[in-house]
């Protein structure tokens, strides 16, 4: 075989693999299509959120820190903080807008 054919080959097989994986991607459905009713964002128990969002750093840090909890309005001021740290309980929107997760409101975790 000469280098030409190799080439024609190698050039085929990368254009079905990547047809392929596109049209894969577009048969996968995204559990999180939209983003879902404001409440099931929320975390009924404020102070569920604020230990929540202060088990982000040591005690020593998070005991004097800022705590940001999330209402109907945005994140508001649950305790004001001493030392220029603010601990909060992110959500799924903070994760790349093509994330299939990206609208999931079951995902919390502490910063």
């Amino acid at each position: 075989m000469t280098f030409q054919n190799n080439l024609r080959k190698l050039v085929a097989l990368a254009f079905i693999a990547g047809a392929a994986s596109h049209a894969k991607a577009q048969d996968v459905k995204t559990p999180y299509p939209n983003m879902a009713p404001l409440e099931r964002y929320l975390i009924e128990d404020r102070n569920a959120e604020i230990a929540l969002a202060q088990s982000a750093a040591p005690e020593s840090i998070s005991r004097d820190a800022e705590v940001l909890v999330l209402g109907r309005h945005g994140y508001e001021t649950a305790l004001k903080g001493k030392n220029g740290f603010v601990c909060i309980v992110q959500r799924s929107w903070t994760a790349p807008s093509d994330d299939p997760d990206f609208w999931n409101p079951k995902l919390r975790a502490p910063i």
